[in-house]
């Protein structure tokens, strides 16, 4: 299974699409296999999901997202988990053991009223 976090460096980006980078993870039978970072290759409305989707990335998680993106990831079939905040790695590692969920963190406006994950 192929996850991604949207983040700042090796933390959980506070919105999906203002993240600097992805961090890739490979995983296979609950543990990660292999790691890459990629750059943020642009926000601009509909891209990023299809970009990761396209990837093969079956799981993003990020701090915060707009709900067009969700929708995105929604329709092709990948998991979406938001609300998360910290160590990038670590947040794969929890999802992997069962013990990271969503709690929702959708961003509304793009000002980001304090509603979007670590804003």
């Amino acid at each position: 299974m192929k996850i991604a976090v949207a983040s700042m460096g090796k933390e959980v980006a506070g919105h999906f699409g203002h993240c600097e980078n992805f961090n890739i993870y490979d995983t296979e039978n609950g543990a990660i296999q292999k790691e890459e970072s990629i750059p943020n290759p642009g926000h601009r409305p509909g891209f990023l999901p299809n970009f990761l989707g396209d990837m093969g990335v079956e799981v993003i998680i990020a701090g915060g997202m707009g709900g067009g993106a969700v929708e995105i990831f929604n329709e092709r079939k990948i998991e979406v988990i938001v609300g998360v905040q910290g160590d990038a790695r670590q947040a794969v590692e929890q999802y992997l053991k069962g013990e990271l969920h969503s709690t929702g963190s959708i961003c509304h406006e793009h000002q980001h009223a304090g509603e979007c994950g670590q804003h």
